[in-house]
């Protein structure tokens, strides 16, 4: 247990070591929240509804997704792909410990890093903007709601591994994966409800795994689901993240055949 904590205090290590490119990672996401909140307050009056939300509920959702956002989409994972090219993954394949755990653990350092600046960046910004937060207090949607978002880390780990692990075939891996996170943090519903968007397009996007990552999670927070619907998100939920978890290892072993030590 002790060595996985030096794992993530040195997460943090790495991150504080380049403090101009942390404080502007920081500024960039308090500015992406001011701009879609500030947008939302000029579009959704206070007595007015839009796609069954008001004031109080879409706020709750910009504020909300950008919280959970800093709790899954915060990763350390797009290093394989440089760990691969590099020839440094096998000084990790010798080492006696298992390099999943590793990079997950690697992972939790860095979500925990930016759980606690979010939470001191939305203080700050609930004091200056006192926004109409809509507070739940049903214990059974707050207990699913964390439940979903372990869920969704899970999930979008896998996610991020996958494509770290387009290393083993191909150098360039930062342009899929940056197509990758556009194309996710609106399927996802980081930038609105996707509920707002034309039927057909919601069907499609609900019938992806991403709609798992962000949307689900605060849908439940803000009660807007039967138990139906919560029953059947969080099952269908788990099926990815196993369905994810076959397909990790298959390409690992996969890849492992490919790999090289190029580099090292």
């Amino acid at each position: 247990m002790k060595k996985y904590w030096y794992i993530a205090r040195n997460t943090w290590d790495q991150t504080f070591a380049y403090r101009i490119s942390f404080v502007i990672w920081r500024l960039r996401s308090i500015l992406q929240v001011l701009t879609l909140y500030f947008l939302w307050l000029v579009m959704l009056p206070r007595n007015a509804t839009f796609g069954g939300y008001n004031q109080s509920l879409m706020l709750t959702y910009i504020l909300g997704t950008s919280l959970i956002n800093s709790i899954v989409f915060s990763s350390k994972t797009f290093a394989i792909a440089d760990e691969i090219n590099e020839g440094t993954l096998s000084a990790y394949l010798l080492r006696p410990m298992n390099y999943f755990s590793y990079i997950f653990v690697r992972d939790l350092g860095d979500k925990a890093l930016n759980v606690i600046f979010s939470f001191v960046e939305l203080a700050i910004l609930f004091f200056l903007l006192r926004p109409p937060f809509f507070i739940q207090t049903n214990p059974m949607y707050l207990t699913l709601f964390l439940l979903s978002v372990v869920l969704s880390v899970a999930l979008y780990f896998l996610f991020s591994v996958l494509l770290g692990f387009m290393g083993f075939w191909s150098r360039d891996t930062w342009g899929p994966r940056f197509i990758f996170m556009q194309l996710l943090t609106f399927f996802a519903g980081g930038l609105f409800p996707l509920d707002l968007l034309p039927r057909p397009v919601y069907i499609v996007a609900e019938a992806l795994p991403f709609t798992y990552l962000l949307y689900f999670p605060i849908k439940i927070y803000l009660g807007q689901l039967s138990f139906l619907q919560l029953a059947q998100g969080l099952f269908i939920s788990g099926v990815w993240v196993l369905s994810m978890y076959g397909v990790v290892t298959f390409v690992w072993r996969r890849g492992l055949r490919t790999y090289a030590a190029e580099g090292s």
